[in-house]
């Protein structure tokens, strides 16, 4: 059987991935866009094509902005594959994917990865209890299923997610027990020096002023710089402690959402080998990548928030950028055309970036939420505490990846997703060197569970069959 072969393998159908797959179908490319999700929009636009009126009035206007962008990605002539699970990417670009609970494997002459942004986690006491989740989990369920918590909630740690997912809730309905803000209340005040450069990004400034005032309204509790979280209970969550100015504070809640911002997810980029660096600002890895996208693996682009947090305008504009270097590399585009198209984007990109490094300092999470006390657990598969790690550092344990030799620290499930970043800054911490000498788990394919039944029947993806979707839309 002949090798499946195309132009352009996109994964992620979020708004770099669709972006980037609507601009190389433009420029003649031939291009298959894989995604995970039954519908694209990644986390950002989740479901907007299937939501209703109430559900797009709860989310917001910039929920409903991706509306315009999916419908025009289902109008296209991209190969769109939803609910496809990558489980391996080969730096010779080969995808290989589950779907339908059959696998394929699929080779692009080029390759761009757009997995969006994960949670950063935020392992305090009482973390693992149930009754507690992230912020991105309970808008998950909001977007997904319109789903909302029947008792009181409680937001902690930081971040603008926390403000719109509060705002969210209170269009919703829901009440607010509080929100527990890790910053401080005037926190902008010591970083007035990156203000004049973040006003040409005024109107992420806006939104999120905008946000702020509407809670302000709605009378929420809104305590600032809170430390020493921990959440107590007996079989669920029940009470969050914390100190906030000076004061210490109990909040009764039947749901906890804790979030101290995204970082980008990196598995992909990471089991491929990309060159990767620390970045300080957003306290997390990032893919090495020129000012187009490219790794440093030849024809393997990454775009979004999956390089480094930018928000959807960023990933938006990215993918279009990494799109045109794609279409040259190609030969559909020369390149005086290719300077000539990407000269507006580049524009746009300067100004929709420029509010960044802003609100990176603004929201900046504390150390002691980032760095565990020994006791608290880390590896929630595992359930290895971070003082355990510590005492693997004591032994000789060097960096994450000796970690599962000495305690099977991320090994569960979630492959080091949930501990990943903690265990570095543990090491790193405890070695007292910088985060960059100490690195990051070594990825390993699968990156999703595959039977051996399923791999033993893997055949390359057969580009004549009409998907499932194209069926339900003829």
């Amino acid at each position: 059987m002949s090798e499946a072969l195309v132009d352009l393998i996109v994964i992620g159908a979020g708004p770099a991935g669709i972006s980037a797959a609507l601009e190389a179908s433009a420029r003649g490319l031939a291009v298959v866009l894989l995604d995970e999700q039954a519908s694209p929009g990644g986390q950002i636009y989740r479901n907007v094509a299937q939501s209703d009126a109430r559900s797009r009035e709860v989310l917001g206007a910039d929920y409903v902005a991706g509306l315009e962008l999916v419908e025009a990605l289902l109008a296209s002539d991209v190969r769109y594959q939803p609910t496809a699970a990558v489980w391996q990417v080969t730096e010779e670009r080969r995808v290989h994917f589950l779907q339908d609970g059959k696998a394929h494997v699929l080779r692009g002459r080029q390759l761009l990865i757009a997995t969006g942004a994960m949670e950063r986690p935020m392992p305090i006491p009482g973390w693992t209890l149930p009754g507690v989740m992230t912020a991105g989990a309970g808008q998950i369920l909001l977007k997904n299923a319109a789903m909302v918590p029947q008792g009181p909630v409680v937001l902690a740690g930081c971040g603008p997610l926390l403000y719109l997912l509060a705002v969210q809730y209170l269009r919703a309905g829901i009440r607010i027990e509080a929100l527990v803000d890790t910053s401080g209340r005037h926190e902008a005040f010591r970083h007035l020096g990156r203000l004049r450069e973040a006003l040409a990004g005024w109107r992420d400034l806006l939104k999120g002023l905008s946000l702020l005032a509407t809670l302000k309204r709605a009378g929420v509790k809104h305590y600032y710089a809170a430390e020493n979280l921990r959440i107590e209970g007996g079989r669920r969550a029940e009470t969050l402690y914390f100190d906030s100015e000076g004061q210490s504070h109990k909040v009764w809640a039947s749901l906890i959402l804790l979030h101290q911002g995204v970082v980008p997810n990196t598995q992909v980029t990471q089991s491929l080998r990309v060159r990767h660096d620390w970045n300080d600002p957003q306290l997390c890895w990032v893919a090495q990548r020129d000012s187009w996208g490219e790794t440093s693996l030849a024809g393997i682009f990454v775009a979004g928030d999956g390089g480094a947090i930018g928000g959807a305008n960023v990933a938006r504009t990215q993918g279009r950028l990494a799109a045109l270097r794609i279409a040259h590399q190609l030969q559909k585009i020369d390149e005086i055309q290719l300077h000539k198209l990407a000269l507006p984007w580049r524009r746009l990109l300067r100004q929709q970036g420029a509010a960044r490094p802003l609100i990176d300092a603004l929201y900046r999470p504390q150390k002691r939420n980032r760095i565990p006390d020994d006791e608290t657990i880390v590896c929630r598969c595992e359930e290895v505490s971070a003082g355990a790690i510590r005492s693997y550092v004591d032994l000789g344990c060097q960096g994450p990846n000796q970690t599962k030799a000495f305690g099977r620290c991320g090994m569960g499930p979630c492959q080091g997703r949930q501990c990943g970043l903690s265990v570095t800054e543990i090491i790193a911490q405890q070695r007292q060197v910088p985060q960059a000498s100490v690195g990051y788990y070594r990825i390993r394919p699968p990156l999703k569970p595959i039977t051996l039944a399923q791999l033993a029947s893997e055949r390359e993806f057969d580009l004549s069959v009409t998907s499932t979707l194209e069926r339900s839309l003829t």
